[in-house]
């Protein structure tokens, strides 16, 4: 069983096709486009932490595709660089004279939800945060159920209020929420954001909280962490009960 897993994963770990599509203002976004399945397959759109970009998912996409799932690992116009790729659609944002605050990728977000439904996938779409925005793919998948199945949110918490938001910027959303639902963080990030997940009107909702220290965002999925693993087992239950 484990030579079967390593030898799906080595197949699945090609390099992905690099695709760009509009914003609603204009702005260029750069995606990785992890697609071995059909467009039948489910989709999960993967959105970076602060100060990264699409490259927090070049080891985590060709384990989600070993898992049967198409991905679109999305550049954020508020990002950085991280595994050796830079954020593009952050370079175009800016060059535009466009702001790069985590709020500002709200309709980055929206638009990749929208070109997915229209050109990559048939099946089911699935979003996935890391950080920030992961707080806002759960505002995102509120305001549009008709074109989101699930949400997986890695750290998520209320970083808004900086940037003119109120406290309840995300948690305010969650009364609405109905999709199934995976929250977790690292250990010490709990209270950041228990109160969005009561808030949660959807039945299908869990949580995974480690015994460990844990990591923040996606990047707790990294195989150079111990307790990745058991992130991993967290998220293939969840994945494959929605």
């Amino acid at each position: 069983m484990q030579y079967l897993l390593l030898f799906a994963f080595a197949f699945f770990s090609q390099e992905p096709e690099v695709i760009t599509f509009p914003s609603s203002d204009g702005v260029t976004i750069t995606a990785d486009l992890y697609a071995p399945h059909g467009k039948e397959a489910p989709m999960i759109l993967l959105f970076h932490q602060a100060n990264w970009s699409r490259g927090e998912y070049k080891e985590i996409a060709p384990k989600l595709n070993a898992m049967g799932y198409n991905c679109l690992a999305v550049d954020l116009r508020s990002g950085g660089k991280i595994n050796n790729i830079t954020n593009e659609t952050r370079n175009d944002a800016l060059a535009k004279y466009k702001s790069t605050q985590y709020v500002d990728a709200l309709p980055d977000i929206i638009a990749s939800v929208k070109y997915a439904k229209k050109n990559l996938a048939n099946g089911k779409l699935i979003l996935w945060g890391s950080s920030y925005s992961s707080s806002l793919v759960l505002k995102v998948g509120s305001e549009m159920p008709e074109a989101v199945d699930a949400i997986l949110a890695f750290s998520p918490g209320e970083y808004f209020t900086a940037q003119g938001k109120p406290r309840d910027y995300i948690t305010s959303s969650m009364y609405s929420l109905s999709q199934p639902v995976f929250f977790t963080s690292a250990h010490n990030e709990k209270s950041n954001w228990w109160g969005m997940y009561v808030a949660v009107s959807g039945s299908q909702k869990q949580f995974f909280w480690p015994s460990s220290t844990g990591n923040h965002g996606s990047r707790a999925l990294w195989s150079k962490f111990p307790d990745s693993k058991e992130y991993w087992e967290a998220v293939k239950s969840f994945l494959e009960h929605i």
